[in-house]
């Protein structure tokens, strides 16, 4: 159930939650009948869109953070856990020097995992607000490669812009790797 969004491309996503987000979708309307005289326009408002779509985006990978996390959860022995508690370690201190150290690996792999898809998401920016509203409040760089590329048929421009993405993605993701990876042999 909860990869199930996972699975679903991103197109499929996004039209399901835009006929629930737009300003007559179900949201609003349930919020109208709820005695909301004003509810917020989840897409149409400047201030809310990008939000809006964080948390389209975030609902859609949970799934992915929750599998990776009960896999590393499976990997934690279950004697640490039962010499700790005979130790006379409460919950909070075995998940704190036990559980939490153990998920290092798997916190490693969402974090360079999740980064790297926010920095190539175009198919929920294009398909619910189209970079908008207003001054391209949703627009990401992939969305502006690809609309620079193809709508505004400047497609040097565009390749420049992506190999400038790639080198920085790599590189951010790099650092951000080493750095978790220390995490992991020190905990």
């Amino acid at each position: 159930m909860f990869f199930t969004p996972v699975v679903l491309s991103g197109v499929v996503v996004s039209v399901i939650w835009q006929s629930i987000l737009t300003d007559d979708g179900l949201l609003n309307t349930t919020l109208h009948k709820l005695g909301v005289d004003h509810p917020p326009g989840w897409l149409s408002d400047p201030d809310l869109a990008l939000y809006t779509l964080c948390w389209i985006l975030t609902w859609q990978m949970i799934g992915f953070c929750v599998v990776v996390y009960l896999a590393g959860l499976q990997g934690v022995p279950h004697e640490l856990h039962e010499a700790a508690t005979v130790d006379g370690a409460g919950p909070f201190e075995r998940f704190r020097h036990i559980t939490w150290p153990l998920l290092a690996p798997a916190l490693t792999i969402n974090t360079v995992m999740m980064l790297i898809s926010t920095f190539k998401t175009y198919d929920q920016v294009q398909v619910i607000t189209n970079g908008g509203p207003g001054d391209r409040t949703t627009s990401t760089i992939a969305f502006d490669v690809i609309q620079t590329g193809l709508v505004g048929n400047r497609s040097g421009y565009s390749s420049a812009v992506a190999v400038v993405m790639l080198v920085f993605v790599a590189a951010v993701s790099t650092v951000v790797l080493r750095l978790l990876q220390r995490r992991e042999v020190n905990a």
